[in-house]
């Protein structure tokens, strides 16, 4: 692949992957390492200053939300130690007012979960004038309403009338869309 020969010559290989879903982190991050990044993990965003305070990698892939704080803090700590560090951010609930703030912080580009390996490599290595290809399989239109539905839920601590009263939306109509299965 053309992706690993650039991997390859890069003269820093080291990587940061931060994501508080151990089966994704640990998945990505043996995916990155066998396309020749020098890949070291963090479950949460503290983990993940402390790694960027005494030796901050060339590149990293962050999750947005985790439950000790926000991927974003992560990325400016990065590029106050380390400004040619490449950032891509996760995420599952992904809205254009995110992916400004993250661009914002310093981020290179972002991607929704589940983001292939593949495409998180073209992400970190494409140069500015030089954007890699939309995804192959991006999320439907009816995932994306979805997993905002679902966020929203989230955040009202599941309490359905207050996330029908915050989507304008009808109490029953959100009751049948939650007993739904997501779809593809």
């Amino acid at each position: 692949m053309a992706s690993e020969t650039t991997i390859d010559t890069l003269p820093d290989r080291s990587l940061l992957v931060m994501d508080d879903d151990a089966p994704l982190r640990n998945r990505l991050a043996r995916a990155l390492e066998s396309r020749g990044f020098s890949v070291r993990t963090a479950a949460g965003v503290e983990e993940a200053m402390t790694i960027a305070r005494i030796d901050p990698p060339a590149f990293a892939v962050l999750d947005l939300r985790l439950e000790d704080g926000s991927g974003l803090s992560v990325v400016e700590e990065l590029h106050i130690r380390r400004p040619d560090a490449r950032v891509v951010m996760l995420t599952g609930y992904g809205n254009i007012a995110t992916a400004v703030a993250a661009v914002k912080a310093g981020a290179v580009d972002y991607l929704s979960k589940p983001a292939d390996a593949d495409d998180v490599v073209k992400a970190l290595l494409a140069q500015s004038d030089n954007l890699p290809d939309p995804p192959a399989n991006p999320m439907s239109a009816d995932r994306v309403r979805w997993e905002h539905i679902q966020r929203v839920f989230e955040l009202c601590g599941h309490n359905v009338s207050e996330t029908a009263r915050r989507l304008n939306m009808h109490r029953r109509t959100l009751q049948r869309i939650l007993a739904k299965r997501a779809p593809r």
